[in-house]
């Protein structure tokens, strides 16, 4: 003969249940939402202010109003996500340590090359500011082959003067070789 199985519950087995754990918040996603709904709204009043020509039924409006429209929901429901937990997930194939402190100095010569290009552009053309600006972004990112980098620098920054000049209609500073480009 079988005997009935013991129902008693067994204090030292029987934990009381837990709740589940809270959500992971990531919270500067709420900044973005911000940004997000400020940027629309803006977009969508502005569209308010554009005047349209007569007999133009759809205007130049639709798409500002549309755009500010998508943009405020995109940022609503970045809100929600956020809230109810949603974290992105990390890019499986990103091989950088986050926990080494930031290069500032590379961070630094790269600001004074942008700096440098800013303020020389229209003197000297984009011509050689476009070389200077890729040979110095070249040289603060660890390149060490300095002609190679200013060959590459004066072709891309020839041709894309003439792309801009020639095929865009964008006149681009030729400064100091004005008369030879």
């Amino acid at each position: 003969m079988s005997t009935p199985l013991d129902t008693t519950p067994d204090p030292s087995t029987d934990a009381p249940p837990t709740a589940p754990p809270a959500p992971e918040r990531d919270l500067a996603q709420l900044g973005l939402a911000a940004a997000l709904v400020v940027v629309g709204a803006y977009t969508f009043y502005e569209a308010t202010t554009l005047r349209i020509g007569f007999g133009d039924p759809v205007g130049p409006r639709l798409f500002p109003y549309a755009i500010g429209a998508v943009t405020v929901v995109l940022g609503l429901l970045l809100v929600l996500a956020t809230f109810r937990g949603d974290v992105p997930q990390a890019e499986g194939g990103e091989d950088v340590d986050l926990r080494q402190p930031a290069d500032w100095v590379t961070v630094l010569k790269l600001v004074g090359v942008l700096l440098f290009t800013a303020l020389t552009v229209s003197f000297l053309g984009w011509a050689v500011s476009g070389a200077v600006l890729f040979v110095g972004s070249a040289w603060a990112l660890g390149s060490r082959t300095l002609v190679r980098d200013v060959l590459v620098g004066i072709v891309m920054s020839v041709s894309s003067w003439y792309f801009f000049h020639e095929v865009l209609g964008v006149i681009l500073p030729a400064g100091i070789l004005d008369g030879v480009l």
